[in-house]
């Protein structure tokens, strides 16, 4: 397998993009314009969160670049097309991959060839967001607290049967995850994506799911479903009355996310302008205030510090998605 994210990569770019942190900070409406077009490629159909996002820096990344920003939507093989296409990106052509764990983490873990190796293919430029997942329950089981699900659980372990939005996404792991903080081993029911998924859970033919925050709160707020613990380390902004999986009584927390990639030929200094803009971009509260809008929380920072991000990740997916025994 391919040693992505390699510690001696990440520690050479954390260093370089440190020493620029104090120009990234400052660089505002200074920024140099760059020296072309701008695609930001998401590997998924219009429409979706990855998609949404990418269009919101686009429209703020424009006028502070001082050149068109384009979103082109690459969907096909699980996000795993952008990623080959952006990896070829050629010599005197600007482009990033919004990419997520799906296609950067677990991808390569699972395929004997991704197509692209992250570490060889690829430099982070900047996480822009992330997202929690959560555990949820249909309204016939009539609990309103995770600690009641546990205790259930831990009676009848047979019932450990945990719906996800497809098998071998992040949920599947989640869920993984979840069970083995309850010391039970769930059965994992993958479905064709988060809509039936959510409808078997609404009509009772589910009795828990595991998916996205974002893509089963509108079922919660609409009485339709309960969610009982979300995934992140403090709760969501936009959902405060959820809590935690730690607050209830659960000793787990993780979250996806979506960053940019740029090819690894991309030149240092382009990666570091490029890495200052979005920073900057991320903390317009317009943006902030449309992320929150759309179930995402939005993030701001620096290349360095979405190296050390990605290497703590991968510490806690990996061992999870390599005992799983997962192959697609």
């Amino acid at each position: 397998m391919p040693a992505f994210f390699s510690r001696r990569k990440l520690m050479a770019w954390g260093v370089a993009l440190s020493a620029c942190a104090p120009l990234m900070h400052t660089a505002h409406a200074q920024t140099p314009a760059l020296d072309g077009p701008l695609a930001l490629v998401v590997g998924y159909a219009p429409g979706g969160s990855t998609d949404r996002m990418a269009r919101l820096i686009a429209e703020r990344l424009a006028p502070k670049l001082g050149v068109k920003v384009t979103v082109e939507n690459r969907p096909g093989e699980g996000g795993r097309l952008a990623a080959k296409e952006v990896k070829r990106t050629p010599a005197g052509q600007n482009a990033l991959m919004l990419g997520n764990p799906a296609v950067m983490v677990v991808a390569p873990l699972v395929f004997k060839d991704a197509g692209y190796d992250p570490d060889k293919d690829f430099v982070p430029v900047s996480q822009v967001s992330s997202y929690d997942f959560a555990l949820a329950v249909g309204t016939k089981l009539q609990l309103d607290r995770a600690m009641f699900l546990v205790g259930r659980l831990w009676a009848h372990p047979e019932e450990a049967v945990f719906g996800v939005p497809a098998t071998g996404s992040l949920p599947h792991f989640f869920g993984l995850m979840v069970g083995d903080a309850l010391s039970v081993q769930p059965q994992i029911k993958g479905y064709g994506g988060s809509a039936p998924l959510t409808a078997d859970l609404i009509g009772g033919n589910l009795p828990i799911a595991i998916d996205t925050l974002d893509s089963v709160y509108p079922q919660h707020v609409a009485g339709k479903i309960r969610i009982l613990a979300v995934s992140g380390k403090k709760r969501a902004s936009f959902a405060p009355n959820i809590p935690t999986f730690r607050e209830a009584g659960m000793k787990i927390d993780a979250d996806g996310w979506n960053t940019f990639f740029a090819p690894s030929t991309m030149a240092p200094a382009k990666v570091q302008l490029l890495s200052s803009a979005i920073h900057d971009v991320m903390k317009d509260p317009g943006l902030q205030k449309a992320a929150d809008a759309l179930y995402i929380t939005p993030v701001v920072s620096t290349a360095a510090e979405t190296a050390q991000m990605l290497k703590t990740y991968r510490q806690q997916w990996e061992p999870v998605v390599r005992r799983s025994g997962f192959q697609p």
